[in-house]
């Protein structure tokens, strides 16, 4: 049956009913066809089935219409399966992040539409986890969305021309001969070419033009496959290298790399634009038309030919485009006027160096012969030029399909240019002399012909004078401009430089100012933010035009060509550092790629860098190294999934794979604790306590214990799990955030102590705070929590209960502190009026500040540790630890423990050289000798009187009454365990005395917990033996030890 469930309610729509608020496709224009199976139903149509949904209409992203499949009324889904389901099936629409770039963005049905039971009501609306767009994209997504007519660019002229353009470059025509002149053709021709000469030794063309262009192109077609795979691994936004870099290594990366690299475009703009100033003044030398001086004239020029590449840019991408295609013609009219005119040899030409294609030419122009260079100066010279690949890249923003744009383009540009390059370094060095005078006179005469073993006497001159004399002006050596000597018509040549110029300074006008926006956008940087704002239909970033105007201007009026080379030499080497782990997300469309060839690449970058310029390469590695810093302090709020999260993620996995595999060793020992602090922020005081000891040195997982009688909401305990992670990270706590759904506390702690951790990087010891109101509630609380304490010991943790006098619960002052102020905020009291506080009565102001307390530096004090009985040692580990800290390193450490009267000086020394062996330093010592002395009558009393209630006086009751009684209230204290535990008793009421007396004043104090054995001791008694020992006290620990040794004193 293929006729839509609406036309039959009665089969079909009572499932729907109450169930779910299913939507169906909604017509963006708001105009749908009635006629049309998909349309959406008019207002009134609300028949039981189908019912618009809010959310269908509303989107977090920057007003987007996100719109829910109906499966009810598409007969799409009728087609597929033959039958009525809610379930969709896969679709492009709903992987989309946001609808402007590609298409509709389309929400699938959530699990809980398909698994909830029926009275279920729908969740908002959400995206899954990682495809929450950033502000930056969101604005980007919106701005795409309401612009129309956008000029965006093909593979050829977005990519291939720019990335050709900046890689031939002014090089080609005035350094490229000058370069073969130094370093030869190449062995690699010699061996290819001339395979029957073999006059010459061949280790003479070791370093040579050939190996140099070959160089270069590797280190760019590495980078270029690179630059590829990253391209292709998802969708491309605006930024170019900044955005894939940071898109793939994250922030920290992106970020310092960004910057460097948007400077170093807008420095080469000066670069360039000097290049194409000199040569103008040259011609203005040549033609006596100087207008002030040399220096004086490349400004004035280089400032009037910046304004007008920026007014070119100003005018949008479409007019820049034009110009480039302009550019480029004008290029490739000039190589192919060079290579005409090398196969035109001229009678007048020959005395400056140009004699034709000859064999004996090549052979002597075949090694190196480098006059004050060395290979890799000449290799410094001429690397810049093949670093414009990422020319195309740049401007991804303004590509119709960045992913196939990209690597078409760059890898055809590279291939073309290194193709160019070397046939130019060929031709030039196969029918130019490397030194030649000019003066048609210097021949030689046929009798002298056969002792001359040059090239020119082949052709009857001999320079060997002018050479010697270095008086030469013509040749490779000698002259730049020799690629003009040598065309058809030499101002095409010229105009070849203008364009190499010119082209690439306006590329680097375009490219500085996008990467830059980009950069903007993502707010990495505070107060670049006004940068970050586009204008016109292509959102072109005008700001960003000035600002590289004004750099490009300041370099140009400095007039140091050379600085601004350094600039730019350094630039790419930082582009591709990529080495993508084993990463589901990398899924790259372009398929020549290897990760350790990228290795490769970058090692190769990093050393070419430093053996150019050192000292330039390591300022700039200074620079981006501080950047990381300051970004990765900074911290920015963003998810971009990248390759740096996942090597995170795969190093923490292998390690604790690893650790697990290691058996645990004393020395090793590290308190782990799982505080039950509930929600983090409800005990700051224990939550700061216990990560003044564990920070850095151990693990905290804040547990926490969700119980009622409602059925638990799965979905908010894993949003709360998420926010309180986010608030733990954001205060700077060192801590997991792990809740749990119980029928009661003893339950869920007994779930966090068993699967808490993973791992060896489980908890180890339990962390309670001290029940404060045991005697206010109900008795079964009680028996609660000492059962939590039972616990910890049977799976073989130490146990740690903080008091404080005034509590340890603070939410409640929180709500009090706050909740006037709240009140003010919803009647909207003006802006320019303060917000009042609310006076809080005396025991919440106290708890207030007792729960900021050891959030504060606690001076010269001390923290008294009352080593009673050994526990293995975390008694005294963490008072240890504590001391450590900055903010208690000023407290000394004095140690209490018990001993006999007869033998005081004996303990002391004793526990002094236990303590010394464990290195573990110490202001005091003070050994107990009255602690088995009877505490005071009116402090039994008062205990007698504390426990009174809780008795179980079976004496008083026949056996059964009093049996069902126990049973019905096991925390009640029997006559016999009373008696039976009297001492022990005397004992706690004992050393509260003795902790009056002597650690009254202490910061904290540290005591060892009192054990209670399980089944014989009820839990009203043991907690009565807490609340005698530790109450009326300074903060303190009561801290057991799993009686495993946590302290050694062997290396």
């Amino acid at each position: 049956m293929k006729d839509a469930p609406s036309s039959n309610p009665a089969v079909s729509g009572e499932e729907a009913k109450g169930r779910f608020r299913v939507v169906n496709f909604a017509d963006p224009t708001g105009v749908g066809s009635v006629d049309s199976p998909e349309a959406a139903p008019t207002e009134g149509m609300q028949n039981g089935d189908t019912v618009m949904s809010e959310t269908s209409l509303h989107s977090s992203t920057g007003g987007q219409h996100h719109y829910h499949y109906d499966t009810h009324t598409n007969t799409y889904y009728l087609r597929t399966f033959g039958h009525n389901t809610i379930d969709a099936v896969p679709n492009i629409d709903f992987y989309r992040q946001t609808a402007a770039p590609l298409g509709e963005k389309l929400t699938r049905p959530t699990l809980s539409e398909l698994h909830d039971e029926l009275d279920k009501v729908r969740p908002l609306d959400g995206f899954a986890n990682g495809d929450e767009l950033t502000p930056a994209e969101e604005a980007a997504a919106k701005e795409a969305a309401e612009s129309k007519g956008v000029v965006k660019f093909g593979w050829i002229k977005g990519v291939l021309v720019r990335c050709m353009l900046n890689i031939w470059g002014v090089m080609l025509f005035i350094r490229m001969s000058w370069i073969v002149g130094q370093s030869g053709i190449g062995n690699l021709v010699l061996l290819g070419v001339l395979p029957t000469v073999t006059k010459a030794p061949l280790s003479k063309g070791i370093t040579l033009s050939c190996v140099i262009v070959a160089m270069a192109t590797v280190v760019t077609t590495i980078t270029g496959l690179s630059t590829s795979a990253i391209a292709t691994n998802g969708f491309v936004r605006g930024g170019g290298a900044y955005y894939l870099i940071s898109r793939s290594l994250g922030p920290e990366f992106g970020g310092s790399i960004g910057l460097i690299f948007a400077f170093a475009n807008a420095v080469a703009v000066a670069m360039y634009v000097v290049g194409f100033a000199e040569t103008v003044v040259e011609l203005l030398i040549g033609m006596d038309a100087v207008m002030t001086d040399e220096v004086n004239d490349i400004r004035i020029i280089g400032t009037i030919t910046i304004i007008i590449l920026l007014g070119i840019s100003v005018a949008g991408m479409e007019w820049e485009a034009k110009a480039q295609i302009f550019l480029l013609v004008v290029l490739v009219t000039a190589i192919f006027n060079y290579f005409i005119g090398s196969f035109i040899p001229m009678k007048s030409k020959e005395a400056k160096g140009f004699l034709g294609y000859d064999a004996s030419i090549m052979w002597e122009n075949m090694g190196p012969d480098f006059r004050g260079e060395t290979f890799f100066s000449v290799f410094a010279i001429f690397f810049p030029a093949a670093t414009g690949i990422l020319a195309g890249a740049n401007i991804s923003g303004d590509l119709a399909d960045p992913q196939m744009a990209i690597p078409k383009g760059t890898l055809l540009a590279i291939l073309i240019t290194g193709i160019v390059y070397l046939g130019v370094a060929i031709s030039t060095g196969s029918c130019i002399l490397r030194d030649a005078s000019g003066n048609v006179n210097d021949t030689i005469s046929s009798h002298l012909m056969a002792n001359c073993s040059t090239a020119a006497c082949k052709f009857g001159y001999d320079f060997s004078t002018c050479k010697n004399e270095d008086t030469c002006r013509y040749g490779l050596h000698r002259d730049f401009q020799v690629m003009s000597l040598v065309s058809g018509f030499g101002p095409i040549i010229t105009a070849g430089i203008f364009s190499a110029t010119l082209s690439s300074a306006l590329a680097s006008l375009v490219s500085a100012p996008k990467v830059f926006q980009a950069l903007c956008k993502d707010n990495i940087y505070p107060g670049l933010q006004m940068f970050a704002k586009g204008y016109g239909k292509n959102n072109e970033p005008l700001r960003g035009y000035i600002l590289t105007f004004g750099i490009g201007l300041a370099f140009i009026l400095i007039g140091m060509a050379s600085l601004i080379a350094c600039s730019l030499v350094n630039r790419c080497f930082h582009a591709v550092f990529v080495l993508n782990r084993k990463n589901p997300r990398w899924r790259p469309s372009f398929k020549y790629y290897n990760m350790w060839v990228s290795l490769a690449g970058a090692i190769l970058c990093c050393g070419v860098m430093f053996v150019i310029n050192w000292a330039a390469a390591l300022l700039t590695n200074v620079i981006v190294m501080a950047l990381y810093i300051y970004v990765s302090h900074k911290k920015p709020d963003v998810n971009w999934g990248s390759s740096t999260q996942a090597l995170t993620y795969h190093q923490a996995l292998t390690h604790t794979l690893h650790l697990s595999g290691v058996e645990d060793h004393i020395k090793n020992f590290r308190p782990q604790c799982l505080v039950m602090t509930g929600y983090p922020n409800s005990r700051p005081a224990l939550l700061d306590l216990v990560h003044s000891f564990t920070k850095n040195v151990g693990m905290m997982i804040c547990g926490h214990i969700r119980t009622g009688y409602r059925r638990p909401n799965f979905k908010e305990l894993a949003t709360d799990q998420a926010r309180y992670q986010r608030w733990l990270l954001k205060n700077e706590t060192k801590a997991f955030y792990t809740p749990v759904f119980a029928e009661d506390l003893k339950q869920g702690c007994q779930y966090l102590l068993q699967a808490a951790g993973l791992g060896r990087l489980k908890p180890n010891t339990l962390v309670l705070g001290f029940k404060n109101d045991w005697r206010d509630g109900d008795m079964m609380n009680v028996e609660t929590y000492i059962s939590m304490i039972h616990d910890a010991f049977d799976f073989q943790f130490g146990a740690v209960i903080l008091r404080l006098k005034e509590g340890l619960d603070f939410y409640y002052a929180l709500l009090m502190r706050f909740a006037f102020i709240l009140s003010f905020v919803v009647v909207c009291i003006p802006a320019d009026k303060k917000s009042p506080t609310v006076p809080l009565n005396v025991s919440d102001q106290r708890l207030l500040e007792a729960s900021q307390q050891f959030q504060k530096k606690q001076g010269k004090g001390t923290v008294d540790v009352w080593w009673l009985f050994d526990d293995g040692g975390l008694t005294l580990l963490i008072p240890y630890l504590l001391t450590n800290k900055k903010r208690w390193k000023e407290c000394k450490i004095r140690v209490f423990i018990g001993g006999k009267i007869n033998r005081i000086d004996h303990d002391r020394r004793a526990m002094a050289t236990l303590l010394s062996k464990f290195r573990i330093d110490f202001s005091d010592i003070t050994v107990l000798g009255d602690i088995n002395t009877k505490p005071k009558k009116e402090h039994m009393a008062a205990f007698e009187e504390m426990i009174e209630p809780y008795r179980l006086k079976e004496d008083d009751m026949e056996q059964e009454a009093a049996e069902r009684l126990k049973n019905s209230e096991p925390w009640r204290i029997t006559d016999n365990e009373l008696e039976l535990y009297r001492a022990k008793t005397h004992r706690q009421i004992r050393l509260n005395e003795l902790l009056k007396e002597h650690s009254s004043t202490a910061n904290l104090i540290v005591i060892s917990l009192p054990l209670a054995r399980k089944g014989a001791v009820s839990s009203a008694l043991y907690m009565a033996w807490l609340e005698a020992l530790s109450k009326d006290l300074p903060p303190i620990l009561l801290v057991r030890g799993n009686h495993q040794s946590v302290l050694t004193f062997y290396s």
